[in-house]
């Protein structure tokens, strides 16, 4: 009799259901797996064989055949141990109980003891709109499970533990009670840092229209403190960005204690390569762009990033979404991130400072030109940042905190949800074509003002479309239907550096 059992797999960040079948027959002793699965399924064969053997089950030299269904879908990963262990026991008749509205997910030590796997939070929401009952996950996994509705977690200890509930009917009851809150880190606040207020305001307005941000400055000026300080003004998130972003670290095994509390923050150094950017690996796993995605992606030291990494990042700045290919298929990433940059103004990095810069005009064009003019032009806000005086730093003048600051992004998002509520997307940084039109009206004296400056300046278009998807942002920030000619000259204010459009 072929007995089978439900688990899944994961195809970059997407789920495909899987059946493990079992058949056990009479012939010459063997133990087959089939059904066009990795090398790390394969070796579970062992690793399920000695389980079984030391948890005290009998497994009979017969002709065993494991089948993975559907067979032309490429499976990979160590979490069908329990559902391939428990398959065999139904085969055996050491199970008898209906199992068909049952998962099973988890590795299996030699002992028999379960081991944490990567990926059991989206398994879980899967096996949820499967309309499956029952769920079991390695102890290990269970914090990550915490809010799912709609199915019962059971958390497992080991195979022996796993027979003795599916037989008995008498299930063991998840414990969140020792769950560690990720709390947001308040070492870093705006009310900290001392002058800087051209980037103070820019960093706002940023994270509030969720604008790629790009700040240039010589070393010392402040630029990692802002940087560092901006996850502390992100935005809230809503129930289904918590649910992704938590779907996207459990994948990449960085999710341990719970659902994701605040939005991502990385910070990858400028010696990464395009696979840990991007995602790599025979079943590629989500780079630093997908971990990113509803987040900031802060790249310091920007020009010394490979020219082929900051090529890497023009598809999901543009789309959102990361396509990686390989021979056997293609994967899709979730991508929508802010990208925030720093970089010098030079190699030594501190033109136009002559005291400290021997760079020549040429050596300073040259390093600026690393930053490619595509990547630039998907840039909507750029701020020169200066040395900060000493008048500013010993002033004792009350700055804004980073709460007082995040309120007025909560609203300004806010905003921007209900105006985009018929629409695929949230923020003014995903404005594009016809939208702009739509949702950046201008009135005459606005429209004056912008075309004077359009044909002073020989902007390019899409310069002009950024110029106005970043005055809407300051127009919300302020809780303004209309955008006016302040917000124009504000956000103008963050296109020039050096005296030339950026």
């Amino acid at each position: 009799m072929v007995c089978k059992a439900n688990c899944a797999t994961i195809t970059g960040v997407v789920v495909l259901p899987v059946t493990v079948e079992t058949d056990i027959c009479n012939g010459l002793p063997s133990f087959d797996m089939v059904g066009l699965i990795s090398s790390d399924i394969k070796e579970s064969r062992e690793r399920v064989r000695t389980a079984l053997k030391n948890s005290g089950f009998l497994v009979p030299p017969k002709r065993i055949t494991i089948n993975f269904s559907p067979g032309n879908l490429r499976k990979s990963g160590t979490y069908f141990d329990l559902a391939i262990a428990i398959s065999i026991l139904q085969s055996l008749g050491v199970i008898s109980e209906d199992i068909s509205k049952m998962i099973f997910i988890g590795e299996l030590s030699l002992n028999g003891n379960t081991i944490r796997v990567n990926g059991v939070l989206p398994i879980v929401l899967d096996a949820v709109s499967r309309g499956l009952d029952i769920c079991f996950v390695p102890k290990g996994n269970i914090k990550e499970c915490e809010g799912v509705k709609g199915i019962k977690i059971v958390p497992v200890d080991s195979l022996n533990h796993l027979v003795q509930m599916i037989t008995t009917g008498n299930y063991e009851e998840p414990n969140f009670e020792n769950r560690i809150i990720q709390k947001e880190d308040s070492v870093y606040d705006f009310k900290y840092i001392k002058g800087q207020m051209q980037a103070r305001r820019g960093a706002e307005i940023a994270v509030a229209g969720m604008h790629n941000f790009l700040m240039v400055g010589a070393p010392g000026t402040g630029k990692s403190i802002i940087a560092r300080s901006m996850q502390t003004i992100m935005p809230e998130m809503s129930k289904e960005e918590q649910i992704e972003i938590s779907k996207i670290q459990s994948v990449a095994g960085l999710l341990e204690d719970g659902p994701v509390a605040q939005r991502p923050f990385r910070n990858p150094h400028h010696t990464a390569t395009v696979a840990a950017m991007i995602g790599g690996g025979a079943n590629p796993k989500p780079g630093e762009i997908t971990l990113a995605h509803d987040g900031i992606l802060y790249m310091d030291e920007f020009p010394e990033f490979s020219r082929a990494v900051m090529e890497s990042l023009r598809q999901p700045m543009e789309d959102g979404v990361m396509n990686v290919t390989r021979t056997y298929g293609s994967f899709e990433f979730p991508a929508n991130f802010m990208l925030l940059a720093a970089m010098n103004p030079c190699r030594c990095g501190y033109y136009p400072d002559r005291n400290k810069c021997n760079c020549t005009e040429h050596d300073v064009k040259k390093y600026l030109e690393k930053v490619s003019g595509p990547i630039m032009d998907r840039i909507d806000l750029c701020t020169r940042m200066n040395s900060v005086s000493y008048k500013e730093l010993s002033s004792d003048e009350k700055l804004e905190d980073s709460a007082t600051i995040r309120a007025r992004v909560n609203k300004a998002v806010e905003i921007q949800k209900e105006r985009y509520k018929d629409e695929d997307f949230q923020f003014n940084s995903d404005l594009k074509g016809r939208l702009i039109k739509k949702y950046c009206k201008l009135g005459k004296k606005e429209e004056a003002m912008l075309k004077n400056v359009y044909d002073i300046f020989s902007l390019s278009v899409r310069t002009y479309e950024k110029i106005l998807k970043t005055a809407r942002t300051i127009a919300d920030l302020e809780g303004e239907e209309n955008i006016k000619e302040r917000h124009l000259a504000e956000a103008l204010s963050f296109r020039v550096i050096d005296g030339k459009d950026s």
